[in-house]
């Protein structure tokens, strides 16, 4: 069974979102990133780069697929993870912590509240495993 923090709020397109003093931190879930496989390249967007909700803003590749990444919210991109530019495996490693993806001030913060909360989104994920 993947990992689903609690205090974090997810897209059905498996990206997760997490409040941070007004600030929005974006990654991937660990179901994601374990259905991926190992992450080779991740293309984030630019820094000031306005993203709408549920439309794309990177693309995350892997030995096996490459897959669009979905902003959960409206906003625009405040701080991308440069890390990931020369270790892409922090996806892997670690999904919830160093391998954050992007940051958004968002437009409008009632839309973090949108998304699915844990026990939803690992309903969503056990239903797409059957």
């Amino acid at each position: 069974m993947s990992e689903t923090p609690n205090e974090l709020r997810y897209a059905e397109t498996h990206e997760w979102a997490r409040e941070e003093d007004g600030i929005v931190a974006v990654g991937i879930t660990d179901h994601a990133q374990d259905a991926l496989g190992d992450v080779v390249y991740v293309e984030l967007p630019e820094p000031g780069q306005w993203v709408a909700a549920r439309e794309e803003a990177g693309v995350v590749e892997s030995v096996k697929a490459a897959s669009d990444i979905y902003a959960p919210v409206t906003g625009t991109v405040v701080a991308v993870n440069e890390q990931l530019e020369d270790a892409p495996e922090l996806v892997n490693q670690d999904p919830y912590g160093d391998g954050w993806f992007f940051r958004i001030e968002p437009d409008d913060a009632a839309e973090l509240g949108e998304l699915l909360d844990a026990d939803t989104y690992a309903e969503t994920c056990a239903a797409e495993d059957e």
